[in-house]
């Protein structure tokens, strides 16, 4: 396998932007080595600048259900973009993507659009806050909102990959508003409403964790959630940047049946573009300035290009309904890969829901966290090497979810778990 040009490149990103990326789980640190530099990307499969190809498993990090250069939302960006790339002013396409998002998630009766999932649970925090008259939120170890201040005690994603525990630069007084309990835990979740009940403006929770690795709820606990923020007067919010229109068209609240009172969305709505949305009842959305006090702004909010990406992805979602389909075929992946492991001698489970999966390096179950930090991080990073080199590409960290497309084929599935098999056969030898 070629590498020269991305490590070339590599050398010159390392003396112009921090660590040689702009995200930090890129830069390969918790598997080693040098990450390859993309040139383009079809379908399923990623093409680097050294002409190697890669089954795709991160497929932008969940944002990509119908795979890299989708023909129909390549086109409707090119139309977009003919059309002028950014207005500061309404475009219809915002509208018309709301009201799709409207009519499919449960909770949601208005939606504010943003750049980012990061603006996006930013903002609905400020919402909660403003509603509530609260300070506190509660959230759970391991789960990843974005890099807000408030978010980054005991997070997953990024910092979990590199260890912190918080970030520097995070003022102790904002780090104190943050109460972190661990994920799947109702006991916990009552200890600090207990301690913190009148403080607690809201509590922010992945309904199916993608940041510490695949983690799913226990039966029980999303509702719980929902009963416990009702009984104190907080508000509950779904971070669905990541689960929302991936695990069913009404995220993971429709499937699980529970209600958020706000909504943070991401990545699929917006087909590959940035773009980030919070929503909720219109009770709550109207409190959002210019209709209400709670300031929250932003230039390219709502950008055309993004806008027409995400109608047309989710456009495709719902002509299609292929979430069965999906969850099926992740289910037959997490299968073979933990079975390609326990038949070289390694501890390995998994599990997949709608076009998210996940397996972990240790015996299950993996609930939080804690059990989610005991995987054989070594034995991941060699494991990730291996399959890189034979053209199978996940995620650089073993606290991250994998994502299916559409666009992948049942012989790239068989031939990654394949590859895992020869991977892990090499590693018992």
């Amino acid at each position: 396998m070629k590498r020269g040009r991305s490590e070339a490149l590599f050398e010159r990103a390392l003396g112009v932007i921090p660590g040689g990326v702009n995200s930090p789980v890129r830069a390969f640190g918790a598997v080693g080595g040098t990450p390859f530099f993309v040139a383009d990307g079809s379908g399923a499969v990623l093409r680097d600048v050294d002409g190697n190809e890669y089954i795709d498993y991160v497929q932008s990090w969940g944002a990509l259900m119908l795979g890299h250069a989708a023909p129909e939302i390549v086109e409707a960006v090119r139309v977009a973009a003919g059309r002028g790339t950014s207005f500061g002013a309404p475009c219809p396409a915002e509208v018309e993507l709301a009201e799709l998002i409207v009519g499919l998630v449960p909770s949601a009766e208005k939606v504010r659009f943003t750049n980012s999932g990061t603006e996006a649970t930013m903002a609905a925090l400020r919402l909660a806050r403003g509603a509530t008259g609260r300070d506190l939120v509660l959230k759970f170890e391991g789960c990843y909102h974005g890099h807000a201040d408030s978010f980054l005690v005991q997070a997953g994603s990024g910092v979990a990959t590199l260890g912190l525990p918080d970030s520097p630069g995070v003022p102790g007084a904002l780090a104190e508003l943050t109460v972190s309990v661990p994920y799947n835990d109702l006991a916990a979740v009552a200890g600090a409403f207990a301690a913190h009940g009148d403080r607690i403006a809201a509590v922010i929770v992945e309904p199916v964790v993608g940041n510490a690795g695949f983690i799913a709820p226990l039966d029980g606990f999303l509702a719980g959630l929902r009963g416990a923020c009702t009984d104190h007067g907080a508000l509950l919010i779904f971070d669905e940047v990541m689960t929302g229109f991936r695990v069913g068209l009404g995220g993971a609240q429709e499937r699980f049946g529970v209600d958020p009172d706000l909504t943070t969305l991401g990545k699929v709505v917006g087909g590959g573009l940035p773009v980030g949305a919070f929503a909720g009842p219109a009770e709550l959305l109207d409190r959002v300035a210019p209709a209400g006090p709670v300031y929250q702004a932003g230039t390219l909010s709502g950008n055309p290009l993004a806008m027409a990406a995400g109608l047309a992805q989710v456009r495709a979602l719902v002509e299609r309904r292929p979430y069965a389909e999906l969850e099926a075929r992740g289910g037959r992946l997490v299968t073979g890969l933990v079975a390609a492991a326990a038949d070289a001698g390694f501890d390995a489970c998994g599990d997949a829901m709608g076009g998210m999966w996940g397996v972990h390096l240790r015996a299950g179950p993996v609930r939080d966290l804690a059990d989610a930090r005991a995987v054989d991080r070594d034995l991941f990073g060699r494991i990730f090497h291996r399959c890189l080199r034979e053209g199978v590409f996940f995620a650089p960290s073993p606290f991250e979810a994998g994502f299916l497309s559409l666009a992948h084929t049942d012989a790239q599935l068989e031939r990654t778990i394949g590859v895992a098999r020869s991977a892990f056969a090499a590693e018992a030898a």
